[in-house]
């Protein structure tokens, strides 16, 4: 009788039996379907409900504010929430695999709420694009949505973790689809969300990389209503003329075709598994469809909501909640009316032998009754014996899909009956024990977790344990039932994150321990729940309690902890947190955050880590005045030290300031090491590179000590600098006050060179760097010419010749004691820059070129082959070094300014005879110039000018012919 009764709620299928058991009666009051949107989350998550505000109802009792509110999957209320999220109507809501409700609004802004209606930051939108066209319809599937606009373009969100949206395709099409669907990403070739577009009279398949066009049988016309069933392999659809049609995803084929009775597209289209598909109209019976036979029709008088599953779908009403599912095989087996399987036949006997051991005394008509039931138990088990461990099997099967508890209890002790007679210890007894273990431990888990909950003191949570009893049977006989599919979807990481999320934080440790996963996701948002519902806790209180449970995890996160409490207002928490962080690259950026400053900078020191040291300086640099940074640093070895080092090399001026205010002139201690490893390698090696090195007393290890033990000249030559960075103002010019401030660094900076003997020619430079830069400027402000400042004493000798300013020039030439020559050189091309020929000729006559008699006399002497004295070797030596001034400098110049005309005035009075033939070859003049190297007895160089002269054959023969006569007479 019991089969019989179990049986007849099924509805038959063609060959499959269907099943559609009540979960829960609804407990909400007052909530019509018709006049909300609702959104229920998988695998029996809770639901949300807010008034639909693109129709018009009327308010009875209720406040004309709009509320969010969440249920459970029995209808008991676990928050709710006044709606007031700008961006316009809201066009969907749906839920994530970890129980975070998405809401999208008009404007493409997307909210996130958690399962008690707290808003979490930071809200998504998905572009301007978007906001400017606005969201007409939204597609969800687990973790991600696609979004379509009013101007056709499709947004997507591939997963909410991550929340980067991105923009699909652009079809083409110039009207809105008639409907959409979605290939998740799992599910495709390319790993992108693939959007099946309904327009027109055919499909289209669009992703970020193009738009293709479906050609196939079942693509025939319109497509008013498709959806993709949960594993993605086969798409349904609802076609212009009224049917239905089932097609795989490759649209290769027709699987089902059925003709409804509507044209009228439905409402809703799910899939009850994989096995047949669901209709629901309006005032008209639900319809439900198989690969072949009758459909099958479920009457209602209210309004629905399909809520489709992996192996089934919810059906969702005004008062309760039910699950249609094809009945499991092993259910079948026991349960079908006149079953003779060996499942139902074990079945059979444990109820036979219930009822023998129920046995009580009673007259001998009666015993004799249940000596028959005991032996009708006895003939089960023989007639199976061979089938038994199948049999158990089965019923382990049945009882992880069975819905009703007392029932579920009865399968598995006749699995258990069953197995006591099983003659061999085979292997697949072996596994049937363990299954049976692993059964009664989940369920002694679960029991243990949901009693613990009401004596709980530290994990405060809901108290809803009829719901979570309900919930939690349900799940696991899901759970076993689907566990191919659910290995995929319901992880034991995302049941653990739902468990969370509804803060049964307990439930979600036990079953965290159980299956050997790391505990730490729980115990850390536990912590963060406990100090945002702890407001009126004292900090000392509260930081006890917390550390009681996070020193249970080894290797937890206490600046994340401290973080969430920073997030809070609870400032003191957090600092006390993070000081039990043992990781200094988590403790030290929380401390700055928090406004910890000198303990970041303490823990960053104590650590060693100079990248923290570094991030340390570099922001309390950009938050504090400079005094009070350099204060800081002043007394701590290694932060100073290192802002010395990176002072030295980006912040000069900084580094000027910091030894200026502190009174601090002395060098880091890193840059002392540095130094003396240098002067060390010079004691140990003596000789480096082209620098001899003799250790302390040498120059170079003078000026190693000096640079440690005289760190005045650190700041002056900073001051130097600082002096050449203000001159790359661009109004540090035509008389700007800006050189004012630049000659006050120079001198500044020959003071504190001057404080050093060894420092003699650094501090004579500043001092005469400062004499030129006020002569150049007195010259720029005189000649109204930005020209003269920072150019060297040269430049400005023929920049004053150049503008016939000759007295300033000489004055320059007389305060810096420029050297004859030198200036010979300066006015002789000065002269020729401004071709001023008239002049250069006057200046070659008014004063013979230093070079002296003597030096003429000591060449033609030594050319003539007679002795001479070491003094006269000495001054010829000295003069040869000088030959380059004479009359060169006019024949250079000259030359320079392509004047042959009047370098032919000066180069017969060159006195090098080679330097004449050379000169000669420059202007061309072969012949004159073979005569002067003919005469200077040079065949080296009539070598070189018949080189210079290759294009000429006459002048290559001539001085081949010279060359060989030099030869032949014996000079070389």
């Amino acid at each position: 009788m019991a089969n019989v009764s179990v049986a007849a709620e099924w509805q038959l299928l063609y060959n499959r039996y269907y099943r559609k058991p009540e979960l829960y009666p609804l407990r909400w009051k007052n909530i019509d379907l018709s006049r909300n949107k609702v959104a229920c989350a998988p695998f029996g998550g809770p639901i949300a409900v807010i008034r639909d505000d693109s129709k018009i109802v009327q308010l009875y009792s209720e406040s004309a504010l709009r509320k969010l509110r969440i249920f459970t999957s029995s209808g008991v209320l676990i928050s709710d929430t006044v709606w007031k999220n700008p961006g316009g109507r809201l066009i969907g809501m749906s839920w994530t695999d970890d129980q975070t409700l998405i809401c999208i609004v008009q404007d493409g802004t997307v909210y996130r709420y958690n399962i008690h209606a707290e808003l979490i930051e930071p809200n998504v939108t998905l572009g301007k694009e978007c906001f400017e066209q606005n969201v007409v319809e939204c597609i969800f599937w687990g973790n991600g949505v696609v979004c379509l606009t009013e101007g056709g373009l499709l947004f997507c969100i591939p997963d909410f973790k991550v929340m980067r949206p991105c923009q699909l395709a652009e079809t083409g099409a110039e009207d809105l689809p008639n409907c959409l669907a979605v290939i998740e990403p799992k599910y495709t070739v390319s790993g992108n969300v693939e959007v099946l577009f309904g327009v027109g009279d055919g499909i289209l398949i669009v992703d970020e990389d193009g738009v293709q066009r479906v050609d196939g049988e079942a693509v025939q016309g319109p497509v008013q209503k498709m959806v993709v069933s949960w594993d993605g392999k086969y798409l349904a659809i609802f076609s212009h003329d009224g049917r239905i049609l089932v097609t795989d995803i490759n649209f290769k084929g027709v699987l089902l075709e059925y003709n409804c009775e509507s044209a009228l597209p439905p409402e809703q289209l799910a899939w009850c598994g994989l096995d047949s598909v669901l209709l629901y109209w309006d005032d008209t019976p639900l319809l439900m469809v198989g690969p072949r036979g009758d459909p099958v029709h479920y009457f209602y008088d209210e309004p629905l909501l399909l809520i489709p599953e992996c192996d089934g779908v919810r059906i969702l009403s005004n008062t309760s909640l039910e699950f249609l599912q094809r009945v499991p095989d092993s259910t079948v087996s026991i349960f079908k009316i006149g079953s003779t399987s060996p499942a139902a036949l074990l079945y059979d006997a444990l109820d036979h032998f219930d009822r023998r051991s129920a046995k009580v005394p009673m007259p001998s008509f009666t015993e004799r009754i249940f000596d028959f039931e005991f032996s009708l138990a006895d003939e089960n088990l023989r007639l199976i014996q061979s089938s038994l461990p199948e049999a158990v099997e089965a019923c382990i099967d049945a009882a992880g899909h069975e819905f009703d508890v007392s029932r579920q209890r009865t399968l598995l002790r006749a699995a258990s009956y069953g197995q006591a007679f099983c003659r061999c210890k085979t292997m697949d007894s072996v596994h049937l024990n363990r299954m049976l273990k692993d059964c009664q431990a989940v369920a002694r888990t679960f029991y243990y977790s949901l009693s613990s909950l009401h004596s709980s003191k530290v994990f405060h949570v809901p108290l809803y344990i009829p719901c979570i009893l309900e919930d939690m049977w349900f799940s696991l006989a899901t759970a076993i039932s689907t566990f191919p599919i659910l290995a995929m979807l319901l992880t034991p990481s995302v049941l653990i994150a739902r468990l969370i999320n509804a803060h049964r934080h307990l439930l979600a440790l036990r079953i965290s321990e159980y299956v050997g996963m790391n505990q730490e996701v729980v115990i850390m948002h536990w912590a963060c729940s406990k100090i945002t519902a702890s407001l009126a806790i004292p900090d000392a209180t509260l930081l006890e309690i917390l550390l009681d449970k996070l020193k249970l995890c080894r290797g937890i996160s206490y600046a994340a902890v401290a973080a969430h409490a920073d997030k809070n207002g609870r400032r003191k928490l957090a600092a006390m947190l993070v000081e039990h962080e043992p990781r200094s690259s988590k403790q030290v950026p929380l401390l700055l955050s928090i406004g910890e400053e000198d303990t970041a900078l303490m823990k960053a020191t104590e650590s060693g880590d100079t990248d923290l040291v570094y991030l340390v300086l570099f922001h309390i640099w950009q938050k504090r005045p400079p005094l009070e940074f350099f204060g800081m640093i002043q007394a701590r070895p290694l932060p100073r030290d290192l802002f010395i080092s990176y002072a030295r090399c980006y912040k000069h001026e900084f580094l000027k300031d910091f030894f200026l205010s502190t009174g601090q002139l002395q060098v880091s201690s890193f840059e002392v090491i540095r130094l003396l490893g240098f002067l060390i390698m010079s004691i140990n090696y003596p000789f480096h590179g082209s620098k001899k090195f003799t250790g302390v007393g040498s120059p170079y290890g003078s000026k190693i000590l000096i640079r440690i033990f005289h760190p005045s000249v650190e700041v002056a030559f900073l001051l130097w600098k600082e002096s050449w960075e203000l001159g790359k103002n661009p109004m540090a010019s035509k008389g700007s006050p800006l050189h004012g401030p630049r000659i006050k660094l120079i001198d500044k900076a020959q003071h504190l060179f001057a404080e050093t003997k060894e420092h003699t020619f650094e501090s004579k430079a500043a001092e005469e760097h400062a004499k030129l830069l006020r002569i150049q400027h007195e010259l720029e402000v005189s000649t109204k010419q930005a020209i003269f400042v920072d150019s060297s004493i040269s430049d400005t000798i023929r920049t004053c010749i150049v503008l016939g300013n000759h007295r300033a020039a000489m004055k320059v030439k007389t305060e810096f004691k420029v050297s004859e020559k030198r200036w010979y050189w300066l006015k002789v091309f000065a002269l020729a820059t401004i071709r001023d020929w008239e002049a250069l000729e006057k200046f070659s006559k008014e004063k013979r070129p230093p070079i002296g008699e003597l030096s003429t006399f000591l060449f033609n002497y030594r050319v003539q082959d007679r002795p001479v004295s070491f003094l006269q070797l000495s001054l010829f030596s000295f003069c040869t070094c000088l030959h380059q001034t004479g009359y060169r400098p006019f024949v250079e110049a000259c030359i320079d300014a392509d004047e042959k005309g009047e370098a032919l005035k000066y180069i017969p009075k060159l006195a090098d005879l080679r330097e004449r033939a050379e000169a000669y070859a420059r202007i061309g003049m072969a012949k004159e110039a073979a005569d002067a190297a003919s005469q200077a007895k040079d065949g080296e160089l009539l070598g070189r000018l018949k080189l210079t002269f290759a294009q000429n054959a006459a002048a290559s023969s001539l001085f081949d012919t010279l060359r060989d006569r030099l030869s032949f007479q014996g000079v070389s």
